[in-house]
């Protein structure tokens, strides 16, 4: 495990750095190191020279916080991918299960069609946290009597939960886009990274390295989960509130990610299946090794989103689906051919 995880933690910096050069301003991965360094304050210590002003506003202005963002949300999304799964055993479960992804569409379009993109990254998270609690509270209400919270109906209040609020979106859009205002929704249901700043990297990446550490510590716990409920209870898991501490989790780290990046499908569904190839089903090294790989493969993403058809550039989320839809159909054969 600790080699999968050294190889992996030098892909991604890797990654970053080479990712950063790629654009038509022709720089390479030392020009990255050298302005990184020097704003770091490292270039006298290390000898390197200032670098030049163009350079610097490049990275450092514009694609260095866009694939921190990306990686962050990667990450995030993976891990919440490997939770979801596990709570719910179900292979198809992702981070957007819960009603998330409509729910902060919602709120993110009901401030776009206004006008107020200021508070778009607030908007989309508060939509996000409502949807939970209506999520949640169905669950609740329909398990009442019957067991608690179960994984089944939890999967199915989140459906009713998020085709309402898709239902709702795509209400808003009809009565009140305008002109240029569908370009922005499309672009944001679409998911994005375009356009992230320094506060982007502070929001996505604090919530990863908060909820998302946090998360991937779980995986003793997790571990118990995949035998059911009873084995889990068993092996002295507190199910019911375990099962309500994970799930608030993460929402509210999906929650994050989407307000700053939309709703990006595919790496929380695809990455947990790909790494668990690796690992087997041991969640304590399936959850760090997701997070990694989930961080690498969006950086890349995002940078096809961005080159493929320069100037142009599409929402990486099509990207990720284009990949993933492939992947997955080859993951499933594979889990044919094995079973």
């Amino acid at each position: 495990m600790l080699a999968w995880l050294g190889a992996t933690t030098a892909v991604l910096l890797a990654s970053v750095v080479v990712t950063v050069a790629i654009g038509p301003a022709g720089l390479t991965p030392s020009d990255v190191g050298q302005v990184v360094a020097t704003r770091l304050g490292l270039g006298d210590l290390l000898g390197i020279a200032a670098p030049d002003r163009l350079d610097d506003g490049i990275v450092w202005q514009l694609r260095l916080p866009r694939v921190l963002t990306a990686a962050a949300v990667g990450a995030g999304l993976a891990v919440c991918g490997v939770v979801m799964q596990s709570l719910t055993r179900n292979p198809l479960a992702d981070p957007y299960l819960l009603g998330l992804s409509s729910g902060a569409s919602l709120g993110a379009v009901s401030v776009l069609v206004l006008g107020w993109l200021a508070v778009l990254p607030v908007a989309a998270f508060v939509g996000a946290a409502a949807a939970l609690v209506a999520t949640l509270a169905l669950a609740t209400a329909a398990g009442r009597g019957a067991g608690g919270l179960s994984p089944g109906r939890t999967v199915l209040a989140g459906l009713a939960v998020s085709q309402l609020a898709a239902a709702a979106t795509s209400f808003v859009i009809f009565w009140s886009a305008q002109g240029d205002q569908y370009r922005e929704i499309l672009s944001w249901m679409l998911g994005s990274v375009a356009g992230a700043e320094w506060s982007s990297v502070l929001i996505a990446g604090g919530a990863v390295l908060v909820l998302g550490t946090l998360l991937a510590s779980t995986g003793s716990v997790l571990d118990a989960f995949t035998f059911g409920d009873t084995a889990a209870a068993t092996l002295g898991v507190p199910v019911a509130r375990v099962r309500w501490v994970l799930l608030i989790g993460v929402a509210l780290l999906t929650g994050a990610l989407v307000s700053q990046s939309g709703a990006i499908g595919f790496v929380g569904l695809i990455l947990p299946h790909a790494v668990r190839m690796i690992t087997g089903a041991r969640h304590r090294a399936l959850l760090p090794l997701s997070m990694l790989c989930g961080a690498t493969f969006l950086i890349w993403a995002d940078t096809l989103a961005r080159t493929v058809f320069a100037p142009r550039e599409l929402p990486v989320g099509i990207v990720t689906a284009a990949i993933g839809a492939p992947v997955f159909a080859v993951l499933l054969w594979k889990g044919r051919a094995r079973a």
